[in-house]
């Protein structure tokens, strides 16, 4: 059965119509095995972060930090990897419960911003390093290749944190430069990361 709107065919057979949005377009996965940090760069090992697409998406499955209480972040590179150290202005809320039903909260995290800063941001913070315990979620990254705007992200990662609690964490922000941003690199603050995997896609 088709989803028809004003006359035009959208969805037909589970399949979307041309010319109704983009398609998402697996470009590469890194594993995690005791890890200091992940990189994708533009141009080396199959990865594409150039004018191809104009939006990049990062998934995060199982992200498993080796220390205890630790915080997961990003930066960009606008040469090739180099350096990432892209200045960020940033901001970050998150809601949480313990698995007593205890600790409720939703909380600005000015520990997790950035305002003009250089250093990583942070994404997910106070993972626990339990058997068990982990983190998921997505970064989004927009018009890297442009060299007129400034270069957004929007970050939504659930964690098991290290006191037992769940907690989502929401980041947005943006790289401001206007140069082309070719590489992007994830580590943990202190610590490798353990285990999990990191799969980079492009939405046309």
């Amino acid at each position: 059965m088709g989803l028809i709107s004003n006359g035009s065919t959208i969805f037909d057979a589970g399949a979307m119509s041309a010319g109704f949005g983009g398609s998402m377009t697996f470009i590469k996965k890194l594993t995690a095995s005791g890890s200091g940090t992940l990189s994708f760069v533009d141009g080396a090992s199959g990865v594409v972060l150039d004018d191809t697409y104009k939006e990049y998406v990062f998934t995060f499955k199982d992200i498993h930090p080796a220390n205890d209480d630790a915080l997961f972040q990003f930066n960009m590179s606008i040469d090739a990897g180099s350096n990432y150290n892209v200045t960020k202005t940033s901001t970050s809320f998150r809601a949480r419960n313990n698995e007593n039903d205890s600790g409720t909260a939703l909380e600005y995290r000015t520990a997790e911003d950035l305002a003009q800063g250089t250093g990583f941001q942070t994404i997910v913070g106070g993972i626990g390093n339990d058997n068990d315990q982990s983190a998921a979620g997505t970064l989004s990254l927009f018009n890297l290749s442009s060299t007129t705007f400034v270069k957004h992200f929007i970050a939504n990662l659930q964690e098991y944190h290290e006191g037992n609690y769940s907690i989502q964490y929401f980041t947005a922000g943006y790289g401001n430069n206007t140069s082309a941003v070719d590489a992007i690199q994830f580590k943990m603050n202190s610590g490798n990361i353990d285990a999990g995997d990191i799969c980079l896609y492009g939405i046309a």
